[in-house]
C-alpha cells in the first residue's frame, strides 16, 4: 500500500511479472484523507499479445494507518462512453454552478 498519493500506481504486474496493467498518465483530482485520482491505462491483452484501447479509470482512496487504502473505482472503457458523461457533465456543470438555488427553492 502506498503511504504518500505520489507512490499510487495501478500499474499491476501478473505473478509471473509480466504487466498485464499500464499506468499511462495520473491526474490528481483530489488530495487529503479521501483523494480522488483519474487515470489513463492500458490492460495488456494476452490473446492479441499486445496493448488494448486506452482507459479511464476513476479512483477513490482513503488514508488510514498512514496508508493509502483503494475504496472505490469507476472504469469508463471507451471514448464513446467518455463523450457521454463530458457531454452530460458539460449540461449539468450549469447547475452545479447555481451554487444550489434550485435545491433551496424546493425546501
Amino acid at each position: 500500500m502506498a503511504e504518500t498519493i505520489d507512490e499510487i500506481t495501478i500499474d499491476w504486474k501478473d505473478e509471473n511479472g509480466q504487466q498485464l496493467v499500464r499506468q499511462i498518465k495520473k491526474e490528481v483530482l483530489t488530495s487529503g484523507m479521501w483523494s480522488t485520482i483519474l487515470f489513463l491505462y492500458q490492460d495488456f491483452d494476452k490473446k492479441a499479445g499486445d496493448w488494448g484501447p486506452k482507459k479511464v479509470r476513476v479512483a477513490r482512496y482513503q488514508k488510514r494507518g498512514g496508508k493509502f487504502i483503494p475504496q472505490s473505482k469507476f472504469n469508463i472503457s471507451s471514448a464513446k462512453q467518455a463523450r457521454q458523461i463530458i457531454e452530460n457533465l458539460q449540461h449539468w456543470l450549469p447547475e452545479m454552478d447555481d451554487r444550489g438555488a434550485s435545491e433551496d427553492a424546493d425546501k
